[in-house]
């Protein structure tokens, strides 16, 4: 196996497993590219990404550039004379100058099966909409958004109960081991690069605050589909007695009418139903606005709710 000199360029958590296993290999890795240190907390203290955190734990160099893009950082990189470079959840796209660095190119580890869920958040948006299946792909970085030429592709089944966090951090574990087997494939001339077709491409937008809000006249599937894929960021929420409930979990349930959605229904004590678009759901776990995460049944003791009442 030939041995590579690669550049790491990563941000988040997603991209920690991946620099690990890199970092287990034969594969020297001279420098690892992150995003700059950013303020966090209600302190607004400078916090350095997870990326630079672990590659420092790992004794490896690491630079933090407002951009990649400029002439200072592509001459870095240059005198570094890389055979590869792997981006994993970098968070800055990459212009034709640092594309073409290596020659053999750019190869990106992306949590969707290409060209479904190009884009900046695939695993949740895979959860939202009902997918039962999903994937990693490694493919060769170009100028478009997520549109290069695939080198491989696993596809792993979505559980039922899967959240957006717990798929993240599956997606992550696998798309590190993929990477470490595409890049050795890659070095001994035994793997070959397939194009998409771009017709079947679909984006997964970013999501923000406001996609949370949970709309009670969808179908109660849809509606659990939502809380999982927005579970943890940005949560799943709606409004009780004008108060802003995140809701963490919840299944569906046979009810004998229909009620008009977002009708809190009559139920056990310790149980909390509101009427969906085609049915109902139970509420499993909720938060309040200034309380911790726990069971309903935890919650409704301390906030008794009306039968009739709407979210």
């Amino acid at each position: 196996m030939n041995r590579y000199r690669i550049i790491f360029l990563g941000t988040p958590d997603y991209a920690v497993p991946s620099l690990i296993a890199l970092h287990q290999t034969d594969h020297q890795i001279p420098l690892v590219i992150t995003q700059p240190d950013r303020p966090k907390g209600r302190g607004k203290k400078l916090q350095p990404p997870p990326v630079k955190k672990k590659a420092l734990e790992l004794g490896l160099n690491v630079l933090q550039p407002q951009s990649v893009n400029t002439s200072e950082c592509v001459d870095q990189i240059n005198a570094l004379n890389p055979d590869l470079l792997v981006v994993v959840a970098f968070g800055q796209l990459l212009k034709k100058s640092v594309l073409d660095i290596s020659k053999n190119g750019v190869l990106n580890v992306h949590p969707s099966i290409l060209p479904k869920y190009r884009g900046p958040a695939p695993i949740q948006w895979a959860i939202i909409d009902g997918c039962s299946e999903t994937g990693v792909s490694i493919m060769q970085l170009d100028e478009g958004l997520d549109t290069g030429d695939i080198l491989q592709i696993e596809q792993v089944i979505i559980a039922p109960e899967e959240t957006a966090g717990m798929l993240h951090d599956r997606l992550s574990t696998i798309g590190a081991q993929l990477l470490v087997d595409t890049i050795n494939q890659l070095s001994n001339n035994k793997i070959s690069p397939k194009p998409q077709d771009h017709s079947l491409a679909t984006y997964a937008r970013l999501l923000k605050k406001k996609d949370g809000q949970i709309q009670w006249n969808q179908p109660s599937q849809s509606i659990i589909n939502c809380i999982r894929g927005m579970n943890p960021w940005p949560g799943a929420y709606t409004f009780l007695d004008n108060k802003r409930i995140k809701i963490f979990k919840a299944k569906e349930i046979n009810v004998s009418e229909k009620s008009s959605p977002g009708t809190l229904l009559n139920a056990f004590p310790d149980e909390l139903w509101i009427a969906t678009g085609d049915g109902a759901i139970s509420i499993l776990e909720i938060q309040s606005e200034s309380g911790k995460r726990m069971p309903i049944a935890n919650f409704l003791r301390g906030n008794p709710l009306c039968s009739g009442a709407t979210a």
